[in-house]
């Protein structure tokens, strides 16, 4: 037998891959089997070309959760969006999930309260066979025995000096974490939507320059074309044109591949199938303030009140310091209860005898004490490590508190320097614009080059598109500056920080 079980174990390793340079097949072996596969240990070849990687599909794995209903024809405004994500994005739901284990270690914590009850039935029979030798003849006395045997029994822990009160108390304090932390990841999920969706609309509106860029490229280049067939113009500039042309095409179909990447990317953030086609406003006209003065003291201070990261931390210490009460509680000593109640009955043949039977029954009840003498350091190691868990949880809290007021600093810095941005962008999209035309115009007239007039159009293309990503750099800052404040709170205030 011991001769099976080890080729029952060694013979386990069949089921990896033979070597390191070589795949592993699934015909290597039969299932989890521990048996001698009858089947060879799949290939072993040498040659490079023969060798295939590939996995045997499983069709479970391709089966993909269906699409969220979505109406057709309809242009999707960021809380709608939001909403879709709220519904469907499993990094909440599994938020969720924690928070309902954390809850369901409170029970348990708490039904160390109550007593214990169990119930056992044991029941057997043995036989015997005797020889005997009786005047010289070799007999056999046959025996049997048998029994059954059933007892309820409980057990009553009734004073520990506040261990279970201790424990109620932690158990609760990581619910609490875990219930805020559930809020924590709605806000992240309004946040990351929020984050793309702005990027999504700046994407979009990098595609608008560069098509209009595109425009005024061809409006350069039939300029040219007009220029050489008046006499005043050279192949040489219609060329130079021409490449313009082709710069701006290559433009958009860059700027069109960002947009579609920055879709899947707001389609990631929602948590729903990247085949899901839906139409999304653009956010690339919104309003932007001039400046925006925040009282940054006063808001600090509202939101170390409500930040979850904050409150789940000063949680931990609770919890914390309730594991020092309940290894303090393990110096001194617990009164119980105990009682049970059995019954019993066996009966005894013998081969020419009568059977002998007997009823039996019993009932108790203890009441006892147990106080621990002497552990080899167990419980003095226990509340030496619970009292550092405290000092971790209290310099953990320092942190965050020092980390989430970092933040909120540099995201105001981040909103005030973004419209700062914008503002300049604006202005030199305006002077952009004007040389553009007025270039254009001149080279029309012959009193300008062709080299002006494709300077000029790339100058106007990188100040509209500083212009859009300043647009929405302030968005997005805004957005961050509401996450880090703890105020983007629902699909209503993804950006209170900037008016509408």
């Amino acid at each position: 037998m011991a001769a099976l079980v080890a080729g029952c174990a060694s013979n386990a390793e069949s089921l990896a891959p033979a070597s390191p340079t070589q795949p592993w097949t699934p015909g290597n072996t039969s299932g989890s089997s521990l048996l001698p596969s009858k089947g060879g240990q799949g290939s072993t070849g040498t040659d490079a070309q023969a060798r295939d990687f590939s996995v045997l599909g499983n069709p479970a794995v391709a089966d993909m959760p269906p699409p969220p209903q979505t109406q057709a024809g309809k242009v999707y405004q960021l809380p709608e969006l939001i909403d879709i994500a709220a519904r469907n994005n499993p990094t909440t739901r599994v938020a969720w999930e924690h928070a309902r284990q954390s809850a369901l270690a409170v029970g348990i914590a708490e039904a160390t309260f109550l007593p214990s009850i169990s119930a056992n039935a044991v029941g057997g029979v043995q036989s015997t066979e005797t020889p005997v030798q009786a005047l010289g003849v070799q007999r056999y006395l046959d025996t049997t025995a048998r029994g059954v045997t059933s007892s309820l029994a409980f057990q009553w822990l009734l004073f520990d000096f506040g261990q279970r009160s201790a424990v109620v108390d932690a158990a609760k304090q990581v619910s609490l974490a875990a219930n805020v932390m559930f809020n924590a990841s709605h806000q992240r999920l309004i946040f990351s939507v929020t984050q793309t969706y702005y990027q999504y609309g700046a994407a979009r509106t990098r595609v608008d320059i560069a098509e209009q860029t595109l425009r005024n490229s061809r409006a350069i280049y039939a300029a040219a074309v007009q220029r050489e067939k008046g006499g005043i113009g050279t192949t040489v500039e219609v060329a130079q044109a021409r490449q313009q042309v082709a710069q701006s095409e290559l433009r958009r179909v860059v700027a069109q591949g960002q947009e579609q990447d920055a879709y899947q990317a707001l389609l990631g953030a929602m948590g729903v199938s990247p085949t899901l086609a839906i139409k999304v406003a653009n956010a690339g006209n919104r309003r932007l303030p001039s400046a925006v003065n925040l009282p940054m003291d006063d808001m600090i201070k509202l939101a170390l009140r409500r930040r979850p990261d904050v409150l789940a931390s000063y949680a931990t210490i609770k919890a914390s310091e309730a594991g020092v009460d309940a290894a303090k509680a393990d110096y001194l000593p617990k009164v119980f209860v105990a009682g049970g109640v059995a019954t019993g009955s066996g009966s005894f043949n013998a081969s020419g005898l009568p059977t002998i039977g007997q009823q039996t029954s019993a009932t108790g009840v203890l009441v006892g004490a147990t106080m621990p003498l002497f552990d080899g350091g167990v419980r003095s190691a226990n509340l030496r490590a619970a009292q550092s868990r405290v000092s971790a949880a209290q310099d953990i809290f320092k942190k965050t508190q020092q980390d989430a007021v970092r933040e909120m600093v540099v995201a105001s810095n981040a909103v005030r320097s973004a419209l700062q941005s914008y503002q300049a962008a604006t202005r030199l999209t305006e002077a952009a614009t004007i040389t553009y035309d007025a270039a254009l115009d001149a080279y029309r007239n012959g009193l300008g080059t062709i080299t002006a007039a494709t300077a000029a159009d790339t100058g106007l293309l990188d100040a509209r598109q500083a212009r859009a990503d300043a647009h929405m750099a302030a968005l997005v800052a805004a957005s961050n500056l509401a996450f880090v404040l703890g105020s983007m709170t629902s699909r209503d205030t993804p950006d209170l920080m900037l008016p509408r």
